[in-house]
């Protein structure tokens, strides 16, 4: 099956389709995991972009029941170098062509993955159409920028649609879901936590409905600037109780109290990515998934305590006065290096 990626601005690689047939348009970004693939293309951050795994031999262990990090696929296509056709493992229960056919998602492999990487690391980021049905480049880049010009709701597509209550006999957790990660539920359930997940929705007066001694805000896709409301929602919150803000959560929660963020050239998108720690001087390695970063002046009364090694963005920061804090990273991520979940030790610690 004969397939094209084309870019906007008008660099195309052809390759071979997998999955779904037609055609979809997304943001392009790259991952540098070397596994856990099922773990990316069902987290919620990654909806409404394109996927290009840097790693060349995806597949090998199939697919399974366990693994994903929410009930859907969320990426809107996925780019491989090598698809494994024979994968083996004991617990693979479906194949990735099979696997992506049944849920829908368009996939091109056998293109040259390290030159299409290269082209975004040197141009950034930008929206691209994979098609299984048309090789007309001029054609496609016409359905590219009309398809470009809508504006999607992202967060709204993948937060629950009503509160959800997960019993427990620990600390009652508020969870503002803004496309939370099964394994952050996971270690709140672990912990005994009583939680109620909230719609992105919800306002502050909804939070503190549910009396929780602490609320933490979930990663998410798309820009922090498109969610006015959330971040009102935010402020209103701050003083009242503790806070913990995570990926996309962090940046609101960076804007709650005054800061700026900004577009990064071509994101973070990876399970290797190096975190410094001043007040440990620990380095972590971390998962990340976004495109968009605090910038360091919040405010007088915040502090960073985590930067990028790789480009010295922020990852961290803390409230001098106040029980708020915010990771940019994803803490305890299913399928990446679990040796920063002490954010959430810490967290209920405080509680």
């Amino acid at each position: 099956m004969k397939s094209v990626l084309v870019l906007e601005d008008g660099t195309y690689f052809p390759g071979l389709g997998f999955g779904a047939r037609g055609e979809t348009i997304g943001e392009v970004v790259f991952n540098t995991s070397m596994t856990g693939y099922q773990e990316i293309v069902t987290d919620p951050s990654y909806k409404g972009q394109i996927v290009t795994m840097t790693y060349p031999l995806i597949g090998n262990c199939g697919f399974n029941t366990e693994d994903s990090e929410s009930n859907e696929v969320h990426v809107q296509g996925f780019i491989v170098k090598e698809l494994c056709d024979r994968p083996n493992n004991w617990r693979c229960s479906i194949d990735a062509d099979e696997y992506f056919r049944k849920h829908n998602i368009i996939g091109l492999r056998a293109i040259d993955t390290r030159a299409l990487v290269k082209h975004i690391r040197s141009k950034g980021s930008m929206f691209g159409i994979i098609s299984t049905e048309c090789g007309n480049v001029d054609l496609l880049l016409e359905r590219l920028r009309a398809g470009r010009q809508e504006r999607r709701r992202l967060v709204e597509e993948v937060t629950v649609k009503d509160p959800v209550h997960i019993e427990g006999n620990g600390k009652r957790i508020a969870l503002l879901d803004l496309g939370a990660r099964k394994a952050l539920i996971g270690y709140l359930r672990k912990h005994g936590c009583d939680i109620h997940i909230l719609p992105a929705s919800s306002s502050a007066d909804d939070v503190m409905a549910c009396d929780p001694d602490g609320v933490v805000v979930s990663g998410g896709p798309g820009d922090p600037r498109d969610l006015p409301e959330l971040v009102q929602t935010l402020a209103g919150l701050i003083g009242k109780k503790p806070l913990l803000g995570i990926g996309l959560g962090h940046q609101l929660l960076g804007l709650a109290l005054g800061g700026t963020v900004r577009k990064l050239k071509y994101g973070h998108h990876g399970a290797n990515l190096p975190v410094r720690d001043f007040t440990t001087g620990r380095c972590y390695i971390t998962s990340q998934s976004h495109n968009y970063a605090l910038n360091a002046d919040i405010s007088d009364d915040v502090e960073i305590i985590q930067i990028n090694i790789n480009d010295n963005t922020v990852e961290g920061f803390r409230h001098k006065k106040l029980p708020v804090f915010g990771v940019q990273y994803c803490p305890g991520t299913a399928g990446s290096p679990q040796d920063s979940g002490y954010i959430f030790d810490k967290f209920l610690s405080i509680l």
